[in-house]
């Protein structure tokens, strides 16, 4: 009889097993489909970021949580200004898809399309945020106290110490952005739109665009209606969310029909005009010195760059801290963004999640003394390095085919995660350099 039991026992466990999993799968499944119900009210259409960070709800609420702050909540910064900005810190990685979704959240805002002719035609003041720009982006051990001291002191132009932290921290979410666009892209699954195309000044669709992931990351969102479909399927995991979508865009057709009458002729000029401006706002237009791009941190650097030791510098003893009591509330979402990734139930070890964001930050210039660094070469290929690097420091040339995603036999939840991983850590590292040099500004 005991005999018996304990065999009974076991099926009995392992169904529990299933039937708890099976109910943690379908929590994450509405989780992701009310995130996306929400973008849909708010905005009208589920941008491409979402889509593919919807393999993982509960990231995905952290980062859509901070990014809404950021772009919309109170903050020093004026809303034009911000999508600006945002504008300034894609351009440098020539992403023409986030380029285009500033541009046209910029104008709903009430921004001047003037300033979309080029950065010669925005304010002076955004204007010398150029050179914290580009470095911030490209090499950002070069961040000095001078750097935040020019900024801050400027006459008529200077920006104030809250500004320029809301500025530093738009910066920072945007080149990481940058990583995680491209890098989902160069995976194969590509990153696709559901927002309608831009027109043309004569309201036409712009000319179709080579139909590769790549080019549908750079904004080319002229993809075929059943290749969007493939990439929602894949990326979502859902079959019920389309189902969703489709009635929550009926639910809204229906509230437009009811206020139509209340548009004018002169707002549907405007949307016109500003769908054409969007079209028109080139990446390269809000870039100086195109040639100014990563470089190797290496130890010949050493002598003039000094390596950034965490243990002296640390995100949870001095960044947080610090940006919070600037700009209040964000320390919390940021670092709850951190936590969130780190967190991620993954077949990746921890180790391994930890080999990625300590490669990261060795490349760019940050070492943490208790770390065994050969643990990078022992769980991490060549190829994985090599990719990793590429999509961290200098993303948009992951678009050319020689870098591919090395590992095809995982699944694209677990791609995801990878480029999540890489997004935080260049993230953090950004924001561990610049606010040290403006730790340094206050204390000198």
């Amino acid at each position: 009889m005991i005999i018996c039991a304990n065999k009974m026992e076991y099926p009995l466990r392992s169904q529990g097993q299933r039937v708890q999993k099976q109910v943690m799968v379908n929590t994450e499944k509405e989780r992701a489909s009310l995130l996306f119900m929400q973008a849909l009210i708010s905005r009208g259409s589920v941008d491409a970021v979402s889509h593919h960070m919807a393999s993982h709800p509960q990231y995905l609420e952290s980062f859509l949580r901070s990014q809404h702050y950021i772009l919309h909540m109170d903050g020093p910064l004026p809303l034009p200004c911000r999508h600006y900005i945002a504008i300034m810190a894609a351009a440098r990685h020539h992403c023409s898809y986030l380029v285009s979704l500033h541009s046209a959240h910029f104008l709903r805002v009430g921004g001047d399309p003037v300033w979309l002719q080029g950065l010669e035609a925005a304010p002076p003041k955004l204007r010398l945020l150029d050179h914290i720009n580009k470095v911030l982006a490209h090499q950002p051990w070069l961040v000095a106290c001078s750097h935040i001291q020019t900024l801050l002191k400027t006459g008529e132009q200077c920006w104030s110490l809250a500004e320029l932290v809301q500025a530093v921290v738009l910066l920072a979410h945007c080149h990481s952005l940058c990583s995680f666009v491209f890098g989902s892209a160069a995976d194969g699954g590509g990153v696709c739109d559901l927002s309608p195309l831009p027109k043309s000044p004569n309201g036409t669709p712009p000319p179709p665009a080579a139909s590769c992931p790549c080019d549908v990351a750079n904004g080319n969102a002229n993809v075929p209606d059943a290749a969007q479909r493939r990439a929602l399927d894949s990326s979502c995991e859902m079959v019920f969310l389309k189902e969703r979508i489709q009635k929550s865009q009926e639910e809204r057709e229906k509230r437009e029909e009811r206020l139509l009458h209340a548009h004018t002729i002169q707002q549907t000029e405007l949307e016109e005009d500003e769908e054409a401006a969007v079209y028109l706002a080139e990446p390269s237009r809000f870039i100086s010195d195109p040639d100014f791009c990563y470089q190797e941190f290496t130890r010949r650097h050493e002598d003039h760059f000094q390596v950034f030791r965490v243990q002296d510098y640390s995100w949870e003893d001095h960044g947080f801290s610090l940006v919070n009591r600037l700009y209040s509330d964000i320390g919390h979402l940021l670092d709850d963004r951190f936590r969130s990734v780190a967190a991620l139930p993954s077949s990746h070890s921890p180790d391994l999640k930890r080999a990625i964001w300590n490669h990261i930050h060795c490349v760019l210039g940050i070492r943490y003394d208790d770390y065994d660094y050969g643990e990078v070469n022992q769980l991490l290929e060549s190829d994985m390095q090599l990719y990793i690097k590429a999509v961290a420091c200098f993303p948009d040339d992951t678009k050319d085919p020689v870098c591919p995603l090395p590992w095809a036999p995982l699944k694209p939840s677990e791609r995801i995660h990878v480029n999540l991983l890489i997004m935080e850590a260049r993230l953090q590292a950004e924001l561990l350099y610049a606010l040290r040099a403006i730790t340094q500004y206050m204390i000198a």
